[in-house]
């Protein structure tokens, strides 16, 4: 099943399903995910982040303003988080990062958004 927008996503989430959705069409960002950090630990907060980088970074590609519930300090990481455990690959997620993951402490490919 396809999630039509990130709160969907969180959802989904929240219920069990893999995070690892493909994740919706920019015109879906507006509803507000539910928190996955609330019950989810460090993992549900990383993906709280995760949810507001990624509506951020599709809000941008598209042209148009992003959401509010983005900026929410609860979505946003208080420590590095980094998408490889490789000491050796913390360089390259640092410079590649989008500006909306960079800005929630997460530390992502350039292609992280990208649909192969």
């Amino acid at each position: 099943m396809r999630p039509g927008s990130l709160a969907e996503v969180a959802r989904l989430a929240a219920a069990g399903e893999s995070f690892d959705l493909c994740l919706p069409k920019a015109e879906a960002l507006s509803d507000e995910p539910v928190l996955l950090g609330v019950g989810g630990g460090e993992l549900g907060r990383v993906q709280d982040a995760y949810l507001a980088a990624t509506a951020e970074e599709l809000a941008r590609a598209h042209g148009f303003a992003p959401p509010d519930w983005i900026w929410e300090e609860t979505r946003k990481l208080h420590r590095p988080w980094f998408a490889s455990p490789l000491g050796s690959l913390r360089a390259v997620l640092l410079l590649e990062s989008p500006a909306g993951f960079r800005a929630r402490n997460l530390f992502v490919s350039q292609n992280a958004l990208s649909r192969a």
